[in-house]
C-alpha cells in the first residue's frame, strides 16, 4: 500500500450535488447545515483566511526572493560521469538516459568540467561549460550542442 492507493472510506464521502435546505424530511433542511446564526450562517460570512481584523498569517510572514515563472531546469552531467561510456561512443540525450544519468529531461542537458575524461567520446547535448568543451575536445572527441 501507498499513498497513491489510498480512497475514502465507503460512505465517507457525499457527493457534490447534495441539496442543502429543502425541507425537514431532506435531511438537510432549516439551516442547511450552517448551524443556528452567527457570522459563518450568513451569507457573505468572511473569506478564507480572514483573522477577524488581526493581521492575517500570510501578510505576518516574511516574504524573501524570486522564483521565476519561466526558469528553464537543465538537467547537469559532469565529464566523470561520462567515463562509464566506451571509447568513440556517440552520446546523445537518450545514451545518458539509457546508462541512467538522466532520469527526466525537462529543458536540455548541460555537461559540465568536473572530474577526468581519458576517452575519445562524441558528446550531442544542448549545452557544454567552457572547461568541459575542452576536456571533451583534448582527448579527440566532439562536444556538438543540439
Amino acid at each position: 500500500m501507498n499513498l497513491s492507493n489510498l480512497t475514502p472510506a465507503k460512505g465517507s464521502v457525499h457527493s457534490d450535488n447534495f441539496r442543502r435546505g429543502r425541507g425537514h424530511a431532506s435531511g438537510n433542511g432549516k439551516t442547511a447545515g450552517k448551524g443556528h446564526k452567527g457570522q459563518k450562517a450568513r451569507s457573505g460570512a468572511p473569506r478564507p483566511g480572514f483573522e477577524g481584523g488581526q493581521m492575517p498569517l500570510y501578510r505576518r510572514l516574511p516574504k524573501r526572493g524570486f522564483k521565476n515563472p519561466n526558469a528553464k531546469k537543465i538537467v547537469i552531467v559532469n565529464v566523470c560521469d561520462l567515463e562509464r561510456f566506451e571509447d568513440g561512443t556517440d552520446v546523445t540525450v537518450e545514451t545518458l538516459m539509457d546508462a541512467g544519468l538522466v532520469k527526466k529531461v525537462c529543458d536540455g542537458v548541460k555537461i559540465l568540467g568536473n572530474g577526468e575524461l581519458t576517452k575519445k567520446l562524441n558528446v550531442s547535448v544542448n549545452a557544454f561549460s567552457e572547461s568541459a568543451k575542452e576536456k571533451i575536445e583534448a582527448l579527440g572527441g566532439k562536444a556538438e550542442v543540439i
